[in-house]
Formats: C-alpha cells, sequence, structure tokens
C-alpha cells in the first residue's frame, strides 16, 4: 500500500496510524480538494484513495473560470508547466462559428485551463498531503463501520491492493468522528449508509478519447452543438441529440475529443456513442488528424450524475462532496467546479463541527446541506429545466437556428451555461440570470 504523511498534528502521537480526526474516501478534485482545506485548518486527515497515481478518469479535461479561481485559492501555480490557457469558447452548429471570449469580472479569472486529469488529480492529491493530509493509495474502502448505539459512521474498512489492483493483505479499519464520502458516482459508501440516487435529476453520458493532432495548442476551448441520431418514428432522416462534442487541446500533442449526451432524450441508451464519436471525428477536416491511426488510448465513457441527483448531503457522519452528491451542472456537464466549491464548504463545516460538544455538531452538520442548496439549487433546478427542453428535437433546432446568429443572446447563453457572473456591479446579463436563480426552487 502506498502511503504518504503530511505534517502530523501535535496529537497525532496518541493516535494509532488507522485514527484521524476525519477521514475522506476518494482522492479526485472534491476528496483531494476537501482534504487539503482541512488539513490547512489544523486537523488530522486520511485520505484514501482506491488507485494509485498517476490515474485516468474521463473526463473533457477543460476547465472554466469558474474552476480556475478554485485552483487560485488553493494557491495553485496555473502558471506552472502543464497547463495550457484558452481564451474562451468556440461554437460550431448551423453553419456558423462564433468566439466566446470569458467574460470579465471581478469574481472570476479571464481566462480557461486544460489540463488531463491523469496529471491534474495526482496534481490535487499531492496538494493536500503537502499540505498535511495523510494520503493512502491503493485502498479500497469496502464499507462503513457504523456505532451500534446511534447508528453513526466512526470510520470505514478497506482492504489494501497491489500495483495490478488486487487484494494483497487483510482488511483494514480506519476510524474518525467524520467521514467525506468524494468516492464518485457509485459512491458505494453513501449507498451502503442508505443515500440512494434521485430518479427526478437528469443524468448524460459523456465518451472522449485522445488523438495526435497540430491542433493540440488551440486556445480556444471548442463546442459542437450539432450532434445526430437517425429517426425513431421509421422514416428516414436524423434528429438532433440533447448535448454537444468537444474538442479541448491539451497542450501534449493531443486534444481531448468527445461527447456529452443527456437523457432527456428518446434516444438515450439506444444509441452507440462510441460509434457516434467516431463518425462525428471521420468528418472533420483530414489535417485534424483525427484518425484512428493518431488516436491514443481506447475511447472511454462515464455517467454524469447532475443536479444533486443524490440527497441528503449529510446524514449520520456521513457528508457527501463531488460526484458523490451529484454536483454536476445540467447546462453544460461541469462537476470539478462545483466539487471544488463543495470541498471548500464541506472543510468550514467539518472544522466548525469538530470544535462543538455532540448537540452543537450535529446542529452544524445539518447546515451543510442548506448551504449547498442556497448557494447552486436554484441554479440546478433552471438545469434541471433547460436539459428537459432541449431533450425535444424541435427545441434544439429553434436553438440552434435563432440563438446562434446572435451574438447577445449566445454571451447571455455562455454567462448562463457556465454560470459565470457578478453578483454585485454586474451587467444585465448578470442582473438577470441571478435573479432566475433566487427565483427558482431549490434542487
Amino acid at each position: 500500500m502506498s502511503q504518504r504523511t503530511g505534517r502530523p498534528r501535535p496529537s497525532a502521537p496518541t493516535r494509532t496510524a488507522g485514527e484521524a480526526d476525519v477521514i475522506v474516501v476518494g482522492a479526485g478534485p472534491a476528496g483531494s480538494t476537501t482534504a487539503y482545506y482541512l488539513a490547512r485548518s489544523g486537523l488530522d486527515v486520511l485520505l484514501l484513495e482506491k488507485a494509485s497515481f498517476p490515474r485516468d478518469k474521463v473526463c473533457g479535461d477543460g476547465l472554466t473560470p469558474r474552476a480556475v479561481r478554485q485552483l487560485v485559492r488553493m494557491g495553485v501555480d496555473t502558471n506552472a508547466p502543464g497547463w495550457i490557457r484558452n481564451r474562451g469558447l468556440r461554437i460550431i452548429g448551423g453553419g456558423m462559428r462564433l468566439h466566446l471570449p470569458w467574460p470579465e469580472l471581478a469574481s472570476y479569472p479571464d481566462y480557461g485551463l486544460v489540463r488531463t486529469r491523469t496529471d491534474f488529480d495526482e496534481l490535487l492529491a499531492r496538494h493536500a498531503a503537502d499540505a498535511g493530509a495523510r494520503l493512502h493509495e491503493r485502498t479500497n474502502v469496502t464499507a462503513p463501520v457504523l456505532d451500534e448505539r446511534t447508528g453513526h459512521i466512526v470510520g470505514v474498512t478497506a482492504k489494501p491492493l497491489d500495483e495490478r489492483g488486487r487484494a494483497a493483505g487483510e482488511a483494514v479499519t480506519y476510524r474518525a468522528p467524520l467521514v467525506v464520502a468524494a468516492d464518485g458516482t457509485s459512491s458505494r459508501l453513501s449507498t451502503a449508509m442508505g443515500i440512494h440516487k434521485r430518479d427526478d435529476r437528469p443524468m448524460a453520458v459523456a465518451v472522449r478519447t485522445y488523438y495526435k493532432t497540430p491542433r493540440h495548442d488551440d486556445d480556444w476551448m471548442e463546442s459542437w452543438l450539432e450532434l445526430w441520431a437517425d429517426a425513431e418514428d421509421g422514416r428516414g432522416g436524423r434528429h438532433l441529440l440533447p448535448g454537444y462534442g468537444w474538442i479541448f487541446g491539451t497542450g501534449n500533442g493531443t486534444s481531448n475529443v468527445g461527447l456529452g449526451i443527456t437523457n432527456t432524450s428518446k434516444a438515450f441508451g439506444r444509441v452507440d456513442y462510441k460509434d457516434m464519436l467516431r463518425r462525428w471525428a471521420a468528418q472533420t477536416p483530414p489535417e485534424w488528424g483525427f484518425t484512428e491511426e493518431n488516436q491514443v488510448g481506447d475511447i472511454r465513457s462515464a455517467a454524469l450524475p447532475m443536479g444533486f441527483n443524490r440527497q441528503p448531503h449529510y446524514s449520520r457522519g456521513l457528508l457527501l462532496v463531488g460526484d458523490a452528491g451529484g454536483m454536476v451542472n445540467p447546462f453544460n456537464g461541469e462537476g470539478i467546479d462545483y466539487a471544488m466549491e463543495a470541498a471548500g464548504l464541506a472543510a468550514t463545516v467539518v472544522a466548525d463541527a469538530l470544535s462543538r460538544d455532540a448537540a452543537g455538531r450535529e446542529r452544524v452538520l445539518q447546515g451543510y446541506p442548506a448551504a449547498l442548496k442556497h448557494e447552486h439549487g436554484g441554479y440546478f433546478t433552471l438545469g434541471r429545466i433547460f436539459v428537459r427542453l432541449i431533450g425535444d428535437p424541435r427545441i434544439m433546432r429553434i436553438a440552434r437556428n435563432h440563438g446562434l446568429p446572435r451574438p447577445w443572446l449566445m454571451k447571455f447563453t455562455l454567462k448562463l451555461l457556465a454560470n459565470l457572473t457578478d453578483h454585485r456591479d454586474g451587467d444585465v446579463y448578470d442582473r438577470v440570470i441571478n435573479a432566475m436563480t433566487r427565483l427558482a426552487p431549490a434542487a
């Protein structure tokens, strides 16, 4: 079992290696960011990760200014080698090509970033370890440990794994008064605690691969708004799917090429998405190099849990962060920024809770779900309405034909879909979006 130990707290020598103030399960962006902030607050944190770094995750690898803000707050040097900056979004559809720069806002940087998850996740995990979190790689958490009297989680059991991901020893028990589930879409820990997915929340599938290409250093994130599927009425023809394709240059000689489709279309689950990606890539200009001989790695897919699709986000000593709590933006499929924002909030709540007596602790912890809904609930509700609407091919066609030709409307759309507004002294677009979000019921 690979282990990295950060700065011990003064009280650490009185504990065993398997005890901590907080256990964080999963060292993706959600878990590593949570562990970082917890460690910075002086808490003893165990960060348990099933895989060993470096390891890959299915993702578009693109970070909007909302995610960049979180990296800057953590002290991550986004000027260091390995990051590729972008100026905004290039949108292609309906025979048009639009360039929409990231908005100039007081609240967010004016640039986005791209970095592969193979690099990104390890960087954040090491950043958490440098802050003092104890990172255990190749540690497969198998079940919660419950207090028989209260039913609260008081730890987890885990199995060490070898380099091939096979069991490599006896199960180990880790104990802490609070546990954070940052174990991804399936979140077996949440399920074991009786916190299940909600069927009334949207889901999406993302499919991506990499191609060697001269476009690898493009300084625009490219989005294609026309994804077609054969009509199912037996009359032939095709219809637009609710989703988009992307081309994000990674700066290392390859581009991340993929597509995302929501489950609000009748075609969801009936389309071979990997084949759709191959066919779409084959239609791009030959000089881009999106061909089978230039493909790097397999075409891989993953589910995107949207709009708080698993709730409650706190129950019996367990807090949910990131994909485990369905914290993906329904408008555009972004999850990293919301995971990192929730991580900062969760760490603040946990640090406050652990400074109180039992009754006060529970009151503080119960405020975590309410704070999440206050921050993102209305916006995610708007997103649920949006994905339901675009599930109708007719709505998609209207949006393509009448939205793209109007630059002012596309500027508004960019701010809405990327959730990039100033809450003070913003422009008219900001005020409209903020008002819509306030008025919408919480997700």
